[in-house]
């Protein structure tokens, strides 16, 4: 069998390529050359779609036809004179250019000298194939159809917009229509003389196209209730009439050239007269729209009220309110309340809508402070109302035990708020009020300040001013005195660190006692914690300027030391107390801590906050506070993972009760968030990876201030602190992507990479001490400092590093919750429920076991 020649299965190829060039071509050419013809043709016949020909007398038919016709042969005749029929050279030359070395021209070429040496003619065959196989990817060129160029003005556009409204809006079976005659019609026809055309316009809410009575064939049609329908008749007067009782008929007028009805039920609608027709009319139904509630309605800290709701409608809602009345039959009638409340309008709120896209079907949230309305914390029927575009009103109403507002734990300010309450209530309780405030500041306490002070006998002056009762006005201003004093009471700024600690404390004791909710709980707790951390770092400053904070001894002669991490496990096991709901534990743990804060001193290094702290102490414990927020991170990562994949899991303080074992529920599946053994209280605040960057910065600037530097053990201890750097940035760009798996992992190797050089920058400080590697100071005090335990509650490592040397014999308790965790893991991760995501990181902390 011989072998085919390149060349000739190369042009075998070209074939199709070459039409289809060569069609395309034709295309470009005949549009540029034409273009004017169809754009007339289109805009004439989008006219007459419209009924331009029924407007147009008789008599001046074969006028206009004549000089559109001669218009379009004109555009044509040039048409043809710019028209140039593409050859087949033209389109060789056109699919040649789209390829490199143009391979098709080299395939027509023959050699013009060598052609009888044997080497030249080798040379010429290799040419030849390579041309050969480059002709053979040869594809044909998509046509350049733009007339830009040609069209400037963008005239084309005219002419296809013309048409595609009139396929949308217009009827082509006008196209005929001329005067009073259609175009073919016969003599018959013609001297019948009257015609008429008619619509049906639905509302303009319901976005239904609009129906054209003279193409409507059938016995009877739909439509939405308020359409119009609207009758134009041609010719002699009278000779053509709409009846109907689908709506009112407008007065009779003989010279009336058009009739228009308002559907307002179903029933007969006819034409009478020369070509009439009669149809059976039935309402479209307009569905009432519908509201509900989701959820329940919530607080927002400090006071605002918030809630969802869906509303939905089958032509879209236009617009909604919330009414909050008092629910007098709710309300516990005791002290102020005794007597009828004064009348008071309800509240009412605008819902808000969507600001784009339907409104056919959504769901929206209402956020409102009315912390200083009346009604205040006390019980209300909320009424939600929604209307739609006819008009149509949905309503429905719910009871609420509690409209949310500012709640107030220091007892003067609650007991402020009450009398305000009272005032507003009903103006006769203004005389019982004005006793109690007399009572209050007859012999104020010591620390109640004085513009609080001044305000209160203020309001008492107005109070007992009144000659029957009191003023609309002096109720008014009686009550914003009292807010003001209350709020003063309540959150006042203290000069002074440990009453503001003390103020924590008992706002937070208060709150217990009054069964504030989880999330006004987890505000005080957070209040405590950062009151605690400025009295901390006060005792800090003091100490190290040489001032002695003496305390009472224990009573045994010896002082009594607690770290800073003591006091936040004992923050954390108040908080996970009330979370059980063992309230009474919770306080009497509380007022332990009251009476440590009173009685206790801080440590502030390893010998008691005998002297200032060294560098290597400084670093360590700067090292050991970055650890512990990189942990708590990893913690709220983990949490965040857990949230993403399982939204509909239930609440975090359940499953922590139901899954972990008690003792350990914190930091097992990041619960609790930002209450780790660190100083970090603020991770509560920023995203994730603002958090993590943070840390970044945090670790990058201690560790410029490295102690150690220039011996092998410093210069590890950098080298890994900047490995660390460089795994909390990735971690923190994979937390801007929301790859929280990929940044759980560079987390752990950051935290890892931390542990390491506190390691070594214990070795390199013992070094510079002339001690032994794990004797040195620094690393002892700080060991000392922070005790830690890991989920087995074992002691930490030195060097801030989870998880010591210590075994488990001998500790039956270790055993059994390694057990218990180690249980826990492999259920969570057999789950099938449960994410991909989620259940690799679980068998990746398994293998680690």
């Amino acid at each position: 069998m011989t072998k085919r020649d390149p060349k000739t299965s190369a042009f075998q190829h070209l074939i199709w390529p070459l039409r289809l060039t060569r069609l395309g071509m034709v295309a470009e050419r005949a549009v540029r050359a034409f273009w004017p013809v169809w754009t007339l043709i289109f805009i004439v016949l989008a006219a007459a779609a419209f009924g331009a020909g029924s407007l147009l007398p008789a008599t001046w038919l074969w006028p206009v036809a004549g000089g559109i016709g001669l218009i379009t042969l004109g555009f044509f005749v040039r048409g043809l004179r710019l028209y140039r029929h593409p050859s087949r050279d033209d389109a060789i030359a056109r699919l040649d250019a789209t390829m490199p070395g143009r391979p098709i021209t080299s395939l027509m070429d023959t050699p013009a000298v060598g052609g009888t040496d044997p080497a030249s003619r080798s040379v010429w065959a290799t040419h030849v194939r390579r041309m050969a196989e480059r002709a053979a990817t040869a594809r044909a060129p998509e046509p350049d159809l733009r007339l830009s160029a040609r069209d400037p003005y963008a005239l084309r556009y005219i002419g296809a917009t013309a048409l595609a409204m009139a396929l949308l809006f217009g009827a082509f079976s006008r196209v005929g229509e001329v005067g009073d005659v259609p175009l073919g019609a016969g003599p018959a026809t013609a001297s019948s003389g009257p015609s008429w055309e008619g619509w049906v316009e639905p509302p303009l809410y319901t976005g239904l196209p609009s129906l054209y009575l003279n193409e409507i064939t059938a016995d009877g049609f739909e439509a939405p209730l308020g359409s119009e329908i609207t009758l134009r008749a041609y010719g002699a007067p009278g000779a053509i009439t709409l009846r109907t009782d689908v709506g009112p008929m407008p007065d009779p007028d003989p010279d009336a050239y058009a009739q228009t009805v308002v559907m307002e039920q179903g029933g007969i609608l006819a034409v009478d007269g020369p070509g009439g027709r009669e149809w059976l009319v039935s309402v479209r139904p307009d569905q009432p729209p519908s509201v509900a509630l989701e959820g329940e309605v919530e607080g927002e800290p400090p006071g605002a009220m918030e809630f969802s709701f869906t509303a939905s409608d089958d032509y879209g809602v236009r617009s909604g309110t919330a009414t909050i009345r008092l629910n007098l039959d709710a309300v516990d009638r005791r002290f102020g309340l005794i007597p009828d409340p004064e009348p008071r309008e309800p509240v009412v709120l605008d819902l808000p809508m969507p600001f784009r896209g339907n409104r056919d079907a959504f769901t929206e949230v209402v956020l409102e402070d009315l912390s200083e309305h009346p009604f205040a914390n006390l019980p209300i029927t909320l009424t939600l109302t929604v209307t739609d575009d006819a008009g149509q009103i949905a309503t429905v109403r719910y009871d609420v035990d509690r409209l949310p507002g500012q709640r107030f734990f220091d007892p003067m300010a609650n007991a402020l708020i009450e009398m305000r309450r009272d005032i507003l209530w009903n103006r006769a309780n203004a005389d019982r009020s004005a006793r109690l405030l007399r009572a209050m500041t007859h012999l104020p306490e010591p620390g109640l300040p004085e513009a609080v002070y001044l305000s209160l006998r203020s309001a008492i002056q107005r109070l007992e001013s009144a000659v029957d009762l009191v003023s609309l006005e002096v109720q008014e201003d009686v009550a914003e005195i009292l807010w003001e004093a209350a709020l003063e009471l309540e959150f006042g700024d203290l000069d002074n660190a440990l009453e503001r600690l003390r103020r924590a404390q008992e706002r937070l004791a208060e709150g217990m006692r009054q069964g504030a909710s989880d999330e006004e709980i987890a505000e005080l707790m957070q209040e405590m914690r950062e009151a605690m951390d400025d009295y901390m770092q006060e005792l800090a400053d003091n100490t190290e300027f040489g001032d002695d904070t003496d305390q009472p001894d224990q009573g045994d002669g010896e002082r009594m030391e607690m770290s800073s991490a003591d006091l936040d496990e004992m923050l954390e096991r108040i908080q996970e107390l009330m979370e059980e709901g063992r309230m009474a534990e919770a306080m009497e743990l509380l007022e332990q801590l009251q009476q440590l804060l009173e009685n206790m001193e801080i440590t502030q290094g390893g010998e008691g906050g005998d002297g200032p702290q060294t560098p290597g102490q400084e670093a360590m414990e700067g090292l050991q506070d970055t650890l512990r927020g990189q942990q708590n991170l990893s913690d709220d990562s983990f949490q965040e993972l857990q949230d993403q994949f399982n939204p509909n899991r239930p609440g975090q303080q359940g499953e922590q009760q139901g899954d972990a074992p008690q003792g350990n529920q914190q930091g097992q599946d990041g619960e609790n968030p930002g209450q780790g053994l660190g100083g970090d209280d603020e991770q509560g605040a920023g995203s994730l990876a603002e958090r993590q960057e943070e840390l970044r910065r945090q670790l990058e600037e201690q560790a410029r201030r490295l102690p150690g530097t220039g011996t092998e053990a410093g210069d590890e201890a950098l080298e890994q602190l900047d490995g660390a750097g460089r795994a909390m940035d990735e971690a923190a760009e994979a937390l801007e992507r929301g790859d929280i798996a990929e940044a759980l992992d560079l987390q752990s190797e950051a935290m890892e990479a931390i542990r390491e050089g506190m390691t070594q920058l214990g070795e390199a400080l013992a070094q510079e001490q002339g001690a032994e590697p794990g004797q040195g100071q620094a690393e002892g005090n700080m060991a000392e400092s922070r005790p830690l335990q890991d989920p087995l509650g074992r002691q930490a490592g030195n060097n801030g590093a989870f998880g010591s040397d210590d075994g488990l014999e001998g500790s039956e308790d270790a055993r059994r919750r390694a057990r218990e965790l180690l249980d826990l893991l492999r259920d969570r991760a057999a789950e099938q429920g449960r994410p991909e995501v989620e259940r690799d990181y679980l068998r990746r902390l398994l293998d680690q076991f």
